[in-house]
């Protein structure tokens, strides 16, 4: 309730009367009507004969012109009371002689014609060249911008008569560390390369401080995916040398590692002197997949160069690993009984699984082998052999039939994935087996021990190089296929001598011939080498008509354009025109693999509207590059979300008006654009082609499924198999398909990704990338390859496999549980203030997982010191210790 009588509490205010209204009204008009008679006046004063007068006037339109310019909302009043006579001072502008008064007079009417030019007239910019050096910034943040606009403007359309570059150059310095001072690095960047061009934005280097290149390199490095060709590079190259300037080792080698540029990776290593940095770019350089040798020059301590180079290595990744499953507690083996989940089935499923028993041991074979990787245990391989049960590695091997054997051999040495310790060790009795099946297996398993992990006594080489020649062709091809994925990404040369006569070996057989090719694909890949190049020219140009139209001749293709992969123009012209010399039967296909492995992972929307083009032709003569087109648009698409997006709708457009073959890769063009990343939408697609009429489109879907939930555990994903394996049980070949895709789901327990992209979706490991494209290739033709005797080609996947873990190490490298903040990766290039890089986090303690789309940073850094500085105290103490030992033995020995 309201008092009565003072009226306290009264929830209204009385509206002011109209008296005080029309007061307010009438005091404000007088401000503006003397400030407008100041103008006028100053307009009068400026146009006297008197240089005195001339120049106070002209100062003081100038101080009211600055203080009303300094912070904008609105068109300052000024700027409107002078508007009149705008015509006015410009004219008396061209009766003034050369002074520092007209000169100052310029200021002013490039000031004005901020509000007051014709459009398209670039009066302001005309007058500030013309005027003084004066700092421009005094006039406010909004003048900076328009003059920024309107240099642009010239540089693309030039309209202004006699203009200096050299002074135009100059201006775009002052205003560039402007900008950069007040914090809108995104607008200095783009005036930078859009005024002066990209290639001359170095000047940025000479302005960015402390406070500001981080900002100011995330946007260039996030413009460079929409810059054209060339362009990028330079911008790129712009980012590496401020991170290198002010010591952000870590991120320029990011950079230098996108350009694939050697020189650039040594350099950051010439250039950084902290140990610990130079052990954090190691392992970025391990993770990326690339093999890298430290000399005397980048690290001359031998100590720190050993230490360095078995991190470069990989030498402790299995360790690491397992690390991690202790602490998430997941290092139980499990059967691919647990996987399928055989009690949730129909009965009428389990009853049906025993049709073919050869491909339901297959399937279990390489369900086990993606589960268990990197375990070293697991129910089939690694049990001891026992007379009660009959369990034994050698008995499971011996369940398969033939080239089934090769299989279930190779998968000991994914199961002991980066364990070369232990895992050549249990892998050598079956090199000595009699059975040349199982020998091919246990070669194939040395290669896959040793993926992406490296030693000084190069065991892998040393046991497959004996067996490159051998007679029979099983053997041959487990050797070749093993030496390809333990030296993937190495440019070895030995191991080109040794290959490259198989190539030209006409007596050797057409499978033999494309393992070789893709082996020194993979061991090449992105390297362009011409020797390689025109070994595989060479052997396509001799195959018959009839091996032209192999599956396996397809392969062949395909290792000619990794070779190229990510290189984009880079050597592709001459290529092209060697490539027009071939038969018309594989022409086509190599030519569209060629471009879509050269464009990898470069976002070009033209390559992707070249390969559309492709997708719409209606063939006649049985032509087969439609399918690598399809892929070729996922690979070229999937390095920023917004073409992801966009190519994952033209996908979709595809399956609805394209032709059969195109429909058939559609479904892996999306599992290689969504590895590791089940989008729900993705997921809807595929779970309804998994019922399409076109058995090779249900393959298709079913193997996309798996390879988008890679390692996730996914249970919507789970789900919709234990279905698929219960629908379609009557059908073996279906029935493979499925399993196989559950054994991925489950990859690692969960632990383990096949996403080639790192470093914050930043880094395209070729390696990686270079697997996944083999295996989906070899899934265009399911039934000859996958479903055929070739079906250990999904061992390629290896080199995609990475531990998706967050470790946070001391200075020894030991595990140090460090409290951490994980959440959704925000993209804040470009945005004002201080903006938060991840969404919707939690607080861990590392090991952790990262999923998809996730990005982690710390949550505090004291917690990390005090560790550091207690586990400092202990290390003295015990030294102290140490020493007050010696010197009472020292002392005993004198007494």
């Amino acid at each position: 309730m309201s008092d009565p009588v003072s009226g306290a509490g009264t929830s209204q205010s009385e509206p002011p009367s109209k008296d005080l209204v029309s007061r307010r009204s009438e005091t404000k008009s007088n401000e503006d009507l003397d400030l407008k008679q100041r103008m006028e006046f100053c307009v009068e004063r400026i146009q006297d004969p008197n240089p005195e007068l001339r120049i106070e006037a002209l100062e003081s339109m100038r101080k009211e012109i600055l203080t009303s310019t300094s912070s904008m909302a609105c068109v300052p009043k000024p700027l409107k009371f002078l508007r009149p006579h705008f015509g006015t001072l410009k004219g008396f502008y061209e009766t003034v002689p050369e002074s520092d008064f007209k000169k100052d007079l310029a200021d002013v009417i490039s000031v004005l014609a901020m509000t007051m030019s014709a459009e398209g007239k670039r009066e302001s910019l005309k007058y500030r060249l013309l005027g003084s050096d004066g700092n421009i910034g005094s006039w406010g943040h909004e003048y900076v911008r328009n003059l920024a606009g309107e240099i642009t403007e010239e540089y693309m359309n030039p309209q202004i008569d006699h203009i200096p570059f050299d002074d135009l150059r100059k201006l775009v310095r002052v205003i560039v560390a402007f900008l950069l001072e007040h914090n809108a690095e995104p607008e200095a960047v783009d005036l930078s390369m859009e005024a002066i061009g990209i290639a001359y934005s170095y000047i940025l280097g000479g302005y960015v401080n402390s406070t500001n290149f981080r900002r100011t390199c995330l946007y260039l490095t996030s413009a460079a995916r929409f810059l054209p060709e060339t362009d990028d590079i330079a911008a790129l190259d712009i980012a590496y040398c401020i991170y290198n300037r002010f010591e952000e080792f870590a991120n320029a080698l990011q950079i230098a590692l996108f350009l694939n540029d050697d020189g650039h990776i040594i350099s950051v290593f010439t250039s950084c002197d902290d140990l610990l940095k130079k052990k954090q770019i190691c392992y970025i350089l391990a993770r990326h997949g690339k093999y890298f040798k430290l000399d005397d020059y980048m690290c001359p301590d031998s100590h720190d160069r050993i230490l360095l180079c078995d991190i470069i290595n990989n030498a402790t990744l299995s360790e690491s690993y397992l690390t991690l499953a202790r602490d998430v507690e997941v290092m139980e083996p499990k059967s691919p009984e647990d996987i399928y989940k055989v009690h949730l089935v129909d009965d009428r499923a389990i009853a049906g699984a025993s049709v073919d028993s050869a491909r339901q041991n297959l399937a279990a074979t390489f369900v086990n082998a993606f589960v268990n990787a990197g375990f070293g245990q697991d129910k089939l391989m690694t049990v001891p052999a026992d007379s009660s049960n009959g369990g034994s590695s050698g008995n499971w091997v011996f369940k398969n039939k033939e080239h089934g054997k090769i299989s279930a051999a190779a998968s000991l040495g994914m199961i002991l994935l980066w364990d070369t310790d232990i895992g050549l060790a249990q892998i050598d009795k079956f090199i000595h087996s009699n059975d040349n099946y199982v020998i091919a297996g246990a070669l194939l398993g040395v290669g896959l021990v040793n993926c992406n992990v490296y030693s000084h006594l190069d065991p892998a080489r040393g046991i497959l190089h004996e067996y490159v020649d051998n007679e029979d062709s099983s053997i041959r091809i487990g050797a070749i296929m093993g030496l390809g994925i333990a030296y993937a990404g190495t440019q070895d040369k030995q191991i080109r001598k040794r290959l490259t006569p198989i190539l030209n070996d006409g007596q050797a057989p057409l499978d033999v011939i494309a393992f070789t090719a893709i082996s020194l694909g993979l061991i090449y890949v992105g390297s362009s080498n011409a020797k390689v190049a025109q070994s595989i020219v060479d052997a396509l140009m001799v195959r018959s008509e009839s091996e032209l139209r192999e599956p396996l001749t397809q392969l062949i293709a395909l290792s000619h354009g990794l070779l190229y992969l990510g290189l984009q123009k880079e050597g592709l012209k001459a290529t092209c025109d060697v490539l027009e010399m071939f038969n018309k039967n594989i022409r086509k296909y190599c030519q569209i693999t060629l471009l879509s492995c050269a464009y990898a992972g470069t976002g070009n929307i033209l390559k992707v509207q070249e390969l559309l083009s492709h997708c719409a032709e209606h063939l006649n003569n049985g032509e087969t590059h439609q399918g690598p087109a399809v892929l070729g648009i996922a690979m070229v698409a999937m390095a920023e979300e917004l073409g992801l997006e966009m190519s994952i709708r033209s996908l979709e457009h595809l399956l609805q008006y394209g032709e059969l073959n195109i429909r058939r890769a559609v479904p892996l063009a999306l599992g290689l654009l969504c590895m590791s990343n089940p989008k729900v939408n993705v997921v809807d697609i595929l779970s309804r082609l998994s019922h399409d009429t076109d058995l090779e489109v249900v393959m298709a879907a079913i193997i996309s499924l798996g390879l988008i939930g890679a390692g996730t555990n996914n249970a919507r994903i789970v789900v919709i198999l234990r279905d698929l394996s219960s629908y379609y049980y009557r059908i073996a070949s279906l029935l493979f398909c499925v399993q196989i895709a559950q054994g991925l789901v489950h990859l690692g327990k969960g632990l383990l990704t096949l996403d080639p992209y790192h470093c914050d979706r930043f880094l395209l490991s070729p390696t990686a990338l270079a697997g996944l494209v083999i295996t989906l290739h070899a899934c265009l033709d399911m039934k000859a390859i996958i479903l055929g005797k070739y079906h250990f080609v999904l061992y390629f996947l290896v080199l995609a496999m990475q531990p998706k873990m967050l470790m946070t190490l001391d200075k020894n490298l030991k595990p140090l549980s460090v409290p951490i903040r994980v959440g959704q990766a925000v993209d804040i290039a470009g945005k004002a203030g201080q903006p938060k890089s991840i969404t919707g986090f939690q607080t861990f303690t590392t090991p952790v997982l990262l999923a998809a789309g996730q990005r982690a940073e710390l949550a505090t850094e004291n917690k990390i010191e005090s560790q550091d500085r207690a586990r400092e105290g202990d290390e003295e103490r015990r030294r102290r210790k140490e020493k007050g030992e010696h010197r009472q033995k020292l002392e005993k020995k004198k007494g």
